[in-house]
């Protein structure tokens, strides 16, 4: 089981930045990040193909505010998160899958490995 920790959640105003980190090491495929509000579904928000070419990917509610990112020589995964709105708000999941690349949809059983999550919260 490969071990995934989120740091960098937090409070912020609208239109304020955050970026999250997640620690993911071991020879991964595919890492996302998740989100989930409290009585709601956990969706996907941007994936990174780590063993492929690094092909990101992204749900239409984040494409260009949000930027997915790795640093290998950190075992690293970042979420930049830019221009935040109330509606952002939510636990923020880093998930992995093991030996499958990233498909679109964020489909939740690709993924097999998760983190405890990090919270980010939005004011307006």
């Amino acid at each position: 089981q490969v071990r995934l920790v989120e740091s960098g959640g937090g409070s912020v105003q609208a239109g304020g930045s955050l970026r999250l980190s997640c620690t993911a090491p071991g020879n991964l495929y595919c890492v996302a990040w998740f989100r989930q509000i409290r009585g709601k579904e956990r969706e996907g928000v941007a994936s990174i193909d780590i063993n492929l070419d690094e092909t990101t990917g992204y749900a239409d509610s984040v494409k260009g505010r949000f930027t997915i990112s790795r640093d290998s020589g950190k075992d690293s995964v970042y979420l930049q998160m830019n221009n935040l709105k109330p509606d952002d708000t939510a636990i923020y999941f880093c998930a992995a899958t093991r030996g499958r690349f990233c498909r679109g949809g964020f489909p939740l059983g690709d993924f097999a490995d998760w983190g405890q999550g990090t919270q980010v919260t939005v004011s307006s």
